[in-house]
């Protein structure tokens, strides 16, 4: 009869701790994505705003370029 209770004190021990075990890593996993997705967004916002710089440069300079060539000329 102790036999039988230990086997069932064991079982619903590791039964508990599986749960547990589970429950943990479905919210590491959730913080995980949330945190994925926070950083991605502000990587995204930050190339956005480079581009947006590059692109008022490029511009600046494709306007300098033609009056700088024709007054080599």
């Amino acid at each position: 009869m102790a036999g039988f209770m230990l086997r069932v004190r064991m079982a619903s021990f590791f039964a508990g701790a599986a749960t547990a075990s589970a429950a943990g890593l479905f919210f590491l996993y959730k913080d995980y994505k949330l945190a994925h997705e926070s950083l991605s967004l502000q990587v995204k916002s930050v190339y956005n705003s480079l581009d947006g710089r590059i692109s008022a440069l490029e511009k600046l300079k494709e306007v300098e370029t033609p009056t700088s060539v024709e007054g080599i000329e």
